[in-house]
């Protein structure tokens, strides 16, 4: 059933100051991976505000409850930034990120802030650990849910074809893989992934590995709260189709800004758009 419009518009609110944050932790920290945090705001949003994961900020280690590994962990500051948001710690403690001596690093660590759940930094981790975590909850008799938000560049890593085998076989119901695709993956050179390494078509290929797929707009709450909740018997791959630097003009669909961050000007614009 799709979300009521004024739901739908505090979504879009809470992304907007998502986004914000973002922007202001990147640019005072001299920091990068911008574009990457803006592309995923609006999944991360959808699974805490939309009430997709059954989480607690005042018991972050609550037995039971689902959990999201940021297998994209140079993204981490929309999670710092919606945990923050949700209430897992005050927003103010995100004016550490980035700064000499901070624990707030660019890549998630696990537990230098309530509601991080693993390390992750090299892409391809995130998935083998969050089958792991998926097949010890069946084993426990515990009905969580474990979310894994992975880049599309990430697909290209033989572990995670590992861990989808392993998903596959063991028939993880209960493990679903969200795939930030914003086909775009190496700053450096500009290339998209098709043009890196070609991992199409993704849909097919999942599925042959005993995956359901749904292909979604990451950017559309309604698609993406609908996709989230759903449940299968088998493992769910949900391909959520994004922009990288969402919500920022100059940044939309632009590699650079996989790696780069934002100069004084640069960030007058982003923040008066972002308002």
């Amino acid at each position: 059933m799709p979300a009521a419009p004024e739901k739908i518009l505090e979504l879009k609110s809470q992304a907007k100051l998502t986004r914000r944050k973002i922007v202001e932790i990147i640019y005072r920290a001299k920091s990068s991976h911008v574009g990457s945090a803006l592309s995923a705001a609006d999944i991360i949003t959808s699974l805490y505000f939309g009430g997709v994961m059954r989480v607690d900020p005042h018991h972050p280690k609550k037995e039971g409850r689902d959990k999201l590994v940021l297998s994209k962990g140079h993204a981490v500051s929309a999670v710092y930034a919606t945990l923050g948001f949700f209430g897992f710690f005050p927003i103010e403690k995100l004016e550490e990120y980035g700064r000499d001596g901070t624990k707030l690093a660019s890549h998630v660590v696990l537990d230098v802030l309530p509601g991080l759940e693993t390390s992750n930094g090299s892409g391809g981790h995130g998935l083998p650990l969050g089958a792991g975590m998926a097949l010890a909850a069946k084993q426990k008799g515990e009905d969580s849910r474990i979310f894994v938000l992975s880049g599309d560049g990430e697909m290209e890593e033989g572990s995670v074809w590992e861990a989808l085998l392993f998903a596959g076989h063991h028939q993880l119901s209960n493990l679903t893989l969200i795939i930030d695709r914003n086909y775009l993956q190496d700053g450096m050179s500009g290339l998209r992934t098709n043009q890196i390494l070609d991992i199409d078509p993704l849909d097919e290929k999942l599925r042959a590995f005993r995956w359901e797929v749904e292909s979604v707009n990451g950017h559309d709450f309604d698609e993406l709260i609908s996709a989230l909740e759903n449940k299968s018997d088998k493992p769910r791959a949900i391909i959520a189709n994004t922009l990288k630097g969402k919500g920022v003009s100059f940044m939309e669909n632009r590699g650079e800004w996989h790696g780069k961050c934002p100069d004084a000007e640069q960030y007058e614009v982003a923040i008066k758009e972002l308002s």
